[in-house]
């Protein structure tokens, strides 16, 4: 089993996301947040976007106002924001809970790795990254403090991408 296998989530602006779609991709999902201090991690991560699509990868965001209420907004007015801000192509979930008792299928699924620093279990705040491999699994997770260009993420993703 995957880590998209069976799970459902709409789209930010409706209908199912279809994760099927990111088989034999490499997928960095992060829960991201439009009034946080970590927001400007939405440029590097278009950067990514841009920079690897071709080659099998993408960028899943996926809003989630958990932490301080810093994703307060509607669909549109997200979608809007990353658009207009800072040009956001890559795919965007639906707004979800991370953790807690509503937390979503698929970050079950995903936060049981461990990081480098050895945490796993709850997200710790937003823009925590994890790297879903070609195989489906997760090969990496990433604290919110590690810059999506960081070299360790850019290694991780050019390590995946390699694999196919």
């Amino acid at each position: 089993m995957t880590v998209f296998d069976a799970v459902e989530i709409d789209r930010l602006l409706g209908g199912p996301a279809d994760l099927s779609q990111y088989a034999g991709r490499a997928v960095l999902i992060v829960n991201v947040a439009s009034k946080c201090g970590l927001t400007p991690q939405y440029t590097a991560l278009e950067q990514l976007q841009e920079r690897y699509a071709e080659r099998g990868f993408t960028v899943l965001g996926v809003p989630c106002n958990q932490f301080m209420g810093q994703e307060p907004g509607s669909a549109d007015e997200i979608a809007e924001f990353c658009s207009a801000t800072y040009g956001v192509t890559f795919p965007m979930t639906e707004k979800v809970d991370v953790n807690g008792p509503g937390r979503h299928a698929l970050y079950a699924r995903l936060t049981d790795t461990a990081d480098a620093e050895g945490h796993s279990g709850d997200i710790r705040w937003n823009f925590e990254k994890f790297l879903v491999g070609r195989s489906g699994e997760v090969v990496a997770r990433f604290s919110p403090q590690t810059l999506p260009d960081a070299p360790e993420v850019v290694t991780a993703i050019e390590k995946e991408l390699a694999a196919g």
